[in-house]
């Protein structure tokens, strides 16, 4: 681990954030192969159990303090990041892995939503506040119409659900890089997100598998050698992802880093049409340029609004 964090300490902020995007690709591709043995909550357990293992392990060998004066952020950041992350994981398991991917990656385009609703929200009360700039506008616009665009090449009457939940996982990620923000702000370093996170996510794994025993279906499965291998590499490439890309942020310029975490998508379409045999639908390719461009114009106005 330590070896890793020296490695990681040596790359430029953009060399870390494409690290970054080749490992959450990585991920996708270990949640996709785990879920043809197991369920989601199982998949959400050892993401999170892992993770917690990894960063405990870093912050005993470095003697960082795991100990948090705002409980309450972790609470909000780890109930909209794992909420988000397990929509995500059933999204993979069920649809094409560039368009799940896609739809999740649409969360800089929520955000610019989000925080649009908020400059109107301060002037519906008389208080001050930048105006929309009209490039937020068209930005979620095109965003929109590229999600349509995915979506209807590539799913079957009876994915829509699936398609629902892939987007319902970008709005909630937005919402969890809200509040990521927000412990920035406060002062939290990044192995203390990621450990509070990843014990979120593994209690949370437990929680979801109780609720299938309550739906009358199997909590627990017992994956073959091959799927516990899948199961560590979800919860090793994300937790390596997630450290690399905090600090892909924390170094450069944050437009950039938005920009350069699309890359995410082009990993996972060829990933996902090398390992999976994804169809190829040219519809499905300019759906997922214009929500690259869309996140990209979104977190420019974003920007913006918050300067």
């Amino acid at each position: 681990m330590n070896a890793l964090v020296k490695v990681a300490s040596r790359q430029s902020a953009a060399g870390l954030m494409v690290i970054a995007t080749l490992l959450f690709a990585a991920m996708g591709v270990c949640v996709k192969k785990a879920s043809l043995e197991v369920g989601t909550g199982e998949v959400v357990f050892f993401r999170g159990l892992v993770g917690a293992v990894m960063m405990g392990l870093l912050a005993w060998s470095r003697q960082l303090s795991l100990a948090t004066k705002v409980p309450q952020l972790h609470l909000w950041r780890g109930f909209a990041g794992v909420t988000a992350l397990s929509l995500w994981f059933y999204a993979i398991g069920h649809m094409p892995l560039a368009t799940a991917v896609t739809l999740n990656y649409m969360s800089s385009v929520w955000m610019a939503v989000f925080l649009g609703i908020g400059v109107l929200w301060k002037r519906w009360r008389g208080q001050p506040g930048k105006g929309i700039p009209p490039s937020l506008l068209t930005a979620v616009a095109v965003g929109f119409a590229g999600v349509a665009l995915v979506l209807r090449p590539t799913l079957q009457r009876d994915q829509w659900l699936d398609g629902l939940i892939g987007v319902a996982s970008g709005m909630l990620a937005a919402w969890a890089y809200l509040q990521v923000a927000s412990l920035g702000r406060a002062g939290e370093p990044e192995h203390r997100v990621v450990f509070y996170f990843s014990v979120f996510g593994a209690v949370s794994g437990l929680l979801i598998g109780g609720a299938t025993v309550g739906m009358g279906q199997v909590a627990w499965h017992q994956p073959s050698a091959m799927g516990w291998v899948w199961l560590l590499g979800v919860g090793t490439f994300a937790t390596l992802a997630q450290l690399a890309m905090t600090r892909a942020y924390a170094r450069g310029q944050a437009l950039v880093m938005a920009s350069l975490q699309y890359l995410g998508i082009a990993h996972a379409f060829v990933l996902g049409v090398w390992i999976f045999d994804d169809p190829v639908n040219p519809l499905s390719l300019v759906g997922m340029a214009l929500i690259v461009l869309a996140g990209i114009a979104a977190t420019r106005s974003s920007s913006v609004i918050k300067d």
